[in-house]
């Protein structure tokens, strides 16, 4: 990419999308087109590609997608499935057509199957059943990797595709029914300090391993990605690192300063047992995270408090 090419960032107001576009800025940046989802439904294939015609971009960073934590997946499927389908469709199909020179599609670690070996590899796609809550999310995921592999087998096209592990940081979603889990707690630990609560209750047992990025870190990746990969296969985003939900609600409680005591509902799902990816193949491009976990989560309980006047 030249610092004068034409780039347009999908999704901008979202967690990473917001952060690429932090990132194309930092980099020198300026010819950044973005629209918000008032001004351009991106579900509407008339107008994606009236946009597309109209805009010509060279380059695009697919970020947009409908997002959740596991019960937001688990209650809205139809919609989870229906709009991110659309919203890839029609703008890779647009990218092609418009004669796009680079697009880097951005997925997410719930494509893999549910008790995948691990850490997960690239090559584990598709080689069993999907966890059950997430699986319309999943699938639409699955569905834009192979857009990508498919447009670039028939017709040539340099679409990429990254698959992030867990992410959080500024621009997340902090509801406490339809985010995610670092989000979640760090709403719910800051409420119970604030209203100086007894304990907190966290779903499940505790037990459950995931791996967390911050969202400018993942941002950096699709930025050395678009850069310098353009290969068919897509690329884990990982930091190869792992915590326990035990752990993570542990270090969000020192964070927030929470003093009380936290309580595990077991009567409620827990997910995948275990989520690590293996991001080996990224890191031998030359490319890692650097920020880490604790600083990450600082930081993004100061862009809560600030967001919410806490």
């Amino acid at each position: 990419m030249e610092k004068s090419s034409k780039i347009f960032v999908a999704g901008h107001r979202g967690m990473v999308g917001s952060a690429i576009l932090r990132k194309l800025e930092q980099e020198g940046f300026t010819n950044i087109v973005t629209r918000t989802s008032a001004e351009l439904d991106l579900r509407n294939q008339e107008a994606v590609n009236v946009f597309f015609e109209k805009e010509k971009p060279g380059y695009v960073f697919l970020a947009a997608a409908k997002v959740g934590g596991i019960l937001a997946n688990n209650t809205y499927r139809a919609e989870f499935l229906y709009d991110n389908l659309l919203m890839e469709s029609n703008i890779i199909h647009a990218a092609y057509k418009n004669e796009v020179k680079k697009l880097l599609f951005l997925g997410s670690s719930c494509i893999y199957p549910k008790l995948a070996p691990q850490p997960l590899k690239e090559e584990h796609l598709l080689t069993g059943l999907l966890e059950p809550t997430n699986e319309p999310y999943a699938i639409a995921k699955i569905a834009g990797i192979k857009l990508c592999e498919a447009y670039r087998d028939q017709y040539g096209c340099n679409f990429i595709a990254a698959m992030p592990t867990n992410l959080y940081g500024p621009g997340d979603n902090y509801h406490l029914q339809n985010s995610h889990v670092i989000p979640a707690m760090i709403r719910k630990f800051h409420e119970a300090k604030v209203k100086e609560a007894a304990t907190v209750e966290i779903w499940g047992t505790g037990a459950p391993l995931r791996e967390f990025m911050y969202a400018d870190d993942m941002a950096a990746a699709c930025f050395f990605l678009m850069q310098e990969y353009n290969e068919k296969l897509f690329v884990n985003v990982g930091t190869g690192e792992e915590v326990t939900i035990k752990g993570l609600a542990l270090l969000i409680k020192e964070v927030t300063g929470f003093a009380g005591t936290i309580q595990f509902d077991t009567s409620k799902p827990d997910g995948t047992p275990r989520k690590l990816m293996d991001s080996s193949k990224l890191h031998a491009l030359g490319w890692k995270h650097t920020t880490s976990l604790r600083e990450g989560l600082e930081k993004a309980y100061r862009f809560f408090q600030q967001e919410n006047k806490a």
